[in-house]
């Protein structure tokens, strides 16, 4: 059994309706269309997502990797989340060595991770350095007070505004902001409130 930290999503542990749960799964399905070529799932915790994906886009992808810095989910990712094109490594995504040791990838997942660590702009550098040129990233973060404020979760550093989030993908080439309430992701829409943001974005 994997240990449950408060934000870890464990789908074989968990009510199939979970919020939590639903909205993972619906950031991975939206996802889908994007993922082509060599991928990389990024803080990809207990590895369901980076099974999901490999096999939705089997007959689209050449490989899928997922990097995670937690030795204990990356255990428990291999030992349930079986896929021929799926590999599971340890490593940081802050480390800027990790570009020379799994290279550069056509697709970048990014799930609820930019939140759990302390410099934003660095972590978003780190993913630009990891895509090949035209590459895409696929990242979402949940909305707060701003990269400035402390925010009530004990597993966040902060939550950035919808327009620190928006500007936080400026150097990319095309970027494309969409918000998601449970497992709607769409455009925004006046009066509605949207707890999370989602980019595609292309190097």
């Amino acid at each position: 059994m994997l240990e449950d930290t408060g934000e870890r999503v464990i789908p074989k542990e968990m009510n199939p309706m979970n919020n939590m749960l639903l909205e993972h799964i619906a950031r991975y399905t939206f996802s889908t269309p994007y993922v082509i070529g060599r991928v990389l799932d990024i803080a990809c915790g207990s590895g369901y997502g980076s099974l999901k994906v490999a096999k939705d886009r089997k007959e689209h992808i050449d490989e899928i990797i997922g990097v995670d810095i937690s030795e204990d989910a990356l255990h428990y990712a291999v030992h349930n989340y079986y896929h021929p094109l799926l590999t599971f490594k340890q490593g940081d995504a802050m480390d800027s060595a990790l570009p020379q040791e799994i290279g550069q990838f056509d697709t970048i997942l990014s799930f609820e991770t930019i939140e759990h660590v302390k410099d934003d702009r660095l972590f978003i550098k780190r993913m630009y350095d990891l895509l090949k040129p035209g590459g895409t990233l696929i990242l979402s973060t949940p909305f707060g007070k701003g990269r400035d404020y402390p925010c009530g979760s004990p597993f966040h550093y902060f939550q950035l505004t919808p327009e620190e989030f928006e500007a936080s993908f400026d150097d990319f080439s095309e970027k494309e902001v969409y918000y998601q309430r449970g497992v709607t992701i769409e455009p925004p829409r006046e009066e509605v409130h949207y707890p999370l943001g989602v980019v595609v974005c292309k190097k």
